[in-house]
């Protein structure tokens, strides 16, 4: 008998190791917007619509509402999305999914359950019963999942390189002459510098002439664009609003379920503004349609392929700018160090990554404990854009890291971008 438990506690670890990795992912709800006469609309809007979710992502579309019909290019974009989505109660439609509220208005906890890994019986018993560990479930389910709720709404257009090139120096001698103003402010008012933000390294303001410099940089890649089109994206970032407070007022004023049906809650929870989004920023990004005399593929091949692939960009950098948005994935060997992402996710030689590791304590609640530091190794980093494949000879599938610090590391831990 012992020599059965010695061995239990020796291969138990490895067996639980093994297993498929299950941890709690961040929800996407996407939108476009659209005014039904840019050039090749149809086919960047087919392109969207049809476009998994991102697979680090859960998929958290909540209706056939995708799109925001607005005027092409008009200056109040945000404004009109805004008001898009307070009109049509994008957070309260994010709420009633995550709690799969029919058509009477009843809820259950299935979506919360599945997506965190919970049982959902155990999850009603211990509200019904109002308990501890159901009080604790429920906050865990709160904080890392609903809280986690991101919508993200995109501008495509397919617009000529000499277009993009004649932009870029616009906005380059705009930066430049708002320099070369605050330069002749200094002698007036001493605390007025070149630029708003200092450098984090040093602290210290960058000079009007190393940001002329990069202008002229900028300048210099727009002039080498050339010619053809690209399909520039730009998207819009928020976060779904929720915390203890609105949490409470939502079990309090509006749960209810099969058992405990009340019309007046049903007409409470169509009628309340309690739920909103908050604007996080926005990013921008393009992609070349690369179409050269040899290839096969149609003009609407192309812009199929540019669409995605400017998406996937601006989700990368609107990543890097938010942590909050950044997403977790697991480790995939040990020995080689590597993980299944990629230029996908924007990964450089060199970015780090922190590594965690789950606990779980008793009342089922998931917390991520940091073990460890690694950084991308520039000899391998895996090409994973959409149809990269296609495009090159490569033959890796993982990106491989480096070890800085920690010890003990297994497959399935996870790893997010420091």
């Amino acid at each position: 008998m012992k020599i059965i438990f010695s061995l239990l506690i020796v291969i138990l670890p490895a067996i639980l190791k093994a297993q498929p990795i299950k941890y709690k992912r961040s929800s996407l709800y996407t939108l476009m917007v659209t005014d039904g006469n840019r050039k090749y609309e149809n086919t960047i809007k087919s392109t969207f619509l049809k476009t998994p979710i991102p697979d680090k992502f859960n998929n958290h579309n909540t209706s056939s509402i995708r799109l925001i019909k607005s005027i092409a290019n008009d200056t109040l974009q945000d404004s009109i999305i805004n008001a898009f989505l307070t009109t049509n109660e994008i957070a309260k439609k994010a709420v009633a999914k995550w709690f799969n509220r029919d058509k009477k208005g009843c809820f259950n906890m299935d979506l919360v359950a599945n997506r965190g890994f919970y049982n959902a019986s155990e999850i009603d018993v211990a509200i019904a019963k109002k308990s501890k560990r159901g009080t604790a479930l429920i906050a865990d389910a709160g904080e890392s999942l609903i809280a986690n709720t991101f919508v993200l709404v995109s501008d495509f257009r397919f617009i000529s390189k000499e277009e993009l090139a004649k932009t870029i120096n616009q906005r380059v001698s705009q930066t430049q002459e708002i320099i070369a103003k605050a330069e002749r402010l200094k002698g007036y008012m001493p605390n007025v510098g070149p630029m708003a933000k200092t450098n984090k390294v040093t602290g210290k303001m960058p000079s009007s002439s190393t940001v002329i410099a990069t202008g002229s940089v900028l300048k210099g890649g727009a002039e080498t664009l050339g010619k053809g089109y690209v399909v520039i994206t730009t998207s819009y970032l928020y976060q779904l609003n929720w915390n203890d407070s609105i949490a409470n007022l939502f079990y309090k004023n509006y749960w209810m379920n099969e058992r405990t049906y009340d019309e007046k809650r049903k007409a409470a929870f169509d009628k309340t503004d309690l739920f909103s989004l908050k604007y996080l920023g926005s990013e921008k990004a393009w992609a070349d349609l690369q179409s050269t005399k040899y290839t096969t593929k149609s003009e609407e091949d192309l812009v199929t392929i540019a669409t995605v692939k400017s998406l996937d960009a601006v989700i990368a950098k609107l990543q890097k700018k938010h942590p909050q948005f950044r997403t977790v994935s697991p480790i995939h060997t040990i020995d080689p160090l590597t993980a299944k992402i990629g230029k996908k996710e924007g990964l450089e030689a060199g970015d780090k990554y922190n590594v965690l590791e789950q606990v779980v304590d008793e009342n089922g609640i998931t917390s991520y404990k940091n073990v460890g530091l690694i950084r991308v190794d520039k000899s391998q980093i895996w090409d994973n854009r959409y149809m990269a494949t296609t495009d090159s000879t490569q033959k890796v599938d993982r990106t491989l890291f480096k070890k800085m610090r920690g010890r003990n590391f297994y497959t399935g831990m996870l790893i997010k971008q420091k």
